[in-house]
């Protein structure tokens, strides 16, 4: 990340800050009562490295502010999920922390929160059909789908004209009950669908719908498995330019269909394939020159923003917030503060990903 960049971040976390202990006039780790306060966080599996940093950067931050905390994994179980918040509210939390792994299935569930007065807070992904959500913290989810897509036509040189199309592309999404997919998605089309339409982009399946491409709970195997099912089909007889893919785990499954059809060599290059989260594994790949490009969401700073919004509702008070409009969840618009998502590629990911302390050397080697 540039120093200006992480100079706008810093600026933008520090007004979080001084409005958030502005508002809750410097009180933490107690409720309203003044008793000790306690946070249940939920979060959806631990298959994923993002993930398992997610929710101890929730129990680290709301431990400095003095709360308790308690943290479950949901085995990307929608059911397990709503039994675990069911139970932390059965033991008198004083808020809530959500990441869904199926935003639709929590009506009931907020329901008894809202009468046991225990506010939520969707983390990253928001809920869906319910009154009873107080706040969202995530990332600019349009922009993530954005940068995706501009880094596929920059790198085929569309965005320039130096590009000799047309060019063959293949469009991932991400699983069909979480509502950032269609964020993603979305975003993604509206750079992409022009080249489509004057037909300097190709997709050869003819499957540009959301509901054609997604995949269930954001699986690898799942991703290799449609891919290779792609290449068989489709590709036969012809080389694939660049593959649309949401996440990074899904990515590597792609790459590892393309490879184990002859892609990856100097003859048969393997195509621009895109991702998010800044995993590990991709960025080894990046490394490697196979997977092209992730999106970096820093959870770091989410979960920084997220235990401010906490401590705030906790003591009856407003977070600070800067979108107010985007994300209606069918019953509301919930209020939100958005952070910046930041593309990395082979050129960039020392610089944001290393230099920033979020990824360390030694577990890139």
């Amino acid at each position: 990340m540039s120093m200006r960049a992480r100079t706008t971040v810093a600026a933008a976390l520090s007004t979080v800050l001084s409005l958030s202990l502005a508002a809750c006039g410097g009180d933490s780790g107690s409720g309203s009562d003044g008793k000790a306060a306690s946070v249940g966080i939920a979060m959806p599996t631990k298959t994923s490295q993002r993930w398992l940093n997610d929710g101890q950067n929730m129990v680290d931050e709301l431990k400095g502010f003095g709360y308790t905390t308690t943290l479950k994994y949901a085995d990307n179980d929608p059911k397990n999920q709503v039994a675990q918040v069911e139970a932390m509210i059965d033991s008198g939390v004083d808020a809530l922390v959500i990441a869904s792994v199926n935003g639709k299935a929590f009506n009931d569930v907020l329901e008894k929160a809202k009468s046991a007065d225990i506010p939520v807070i969707s983390y990253d992904r928001l809920i869906l059909g319910s009154p009873n959500v107080a706040y969202y913290a995530s990332f600019d989810n349009v922009k993530v789908g954005t940068l995706q897509a501009d880094f596929i036509t920059e790198g085929l040189g569309l965005v320039n004209g130096s590009g000799k199309g047309p060019f063959t592309v293949e469009l991932f999404a991400g699983a069909p009950d979480d509502n950032n997919t269609r964020y993603f998605y979305e975003a993604s089309m509206e750079v992409l669908e022009p080249y489509i339409q004057s037909g300097d982009l190709i997709v050869r399946s003819g499957e540009t719908e959301m509901n054609e491409v997604t995949t269930p709970r954001w699986d690898g195997p799942t991703a290799e498995k449609r891919m290779n099912k792609l290449l068989d089909s489709e590709y036969a007889d012809q080389d694939i330019d660049a593959v649309l893919s949401p996440y990074d785990g899904m990515s590597i499954g792609i790459i590892k269909a393309l490879k184990e059809h002859g892609y990856g060599t100097a003859a048969k290059p393997l195509p621009i394939v895109t991702g998010q989260d800044a995993e590990v594994p991709s960025v080894k790949s990046i490394m490697a020159d196979e997977q092209a490009q992730t999106v970096y969401k820093d959870t770091r700073e989410l979960a920084l923003v997220t235990a401010y919004m906490v401590n705030s509702v906790v003591h009856d008070k407003k977070p600070a917030l800067n979108d107010l409009q985007t994300y209606d969840n069918g019953k509301k618009v919930v209020p939100a503060y958005l952070l910046e998502p930041v593309s990395v590629d082979k050129s960039n990911y020392k610089q944001v990903l290393v230099d920033s302390g979020y990824i360390k050397k030694s577990d890139l080697k």
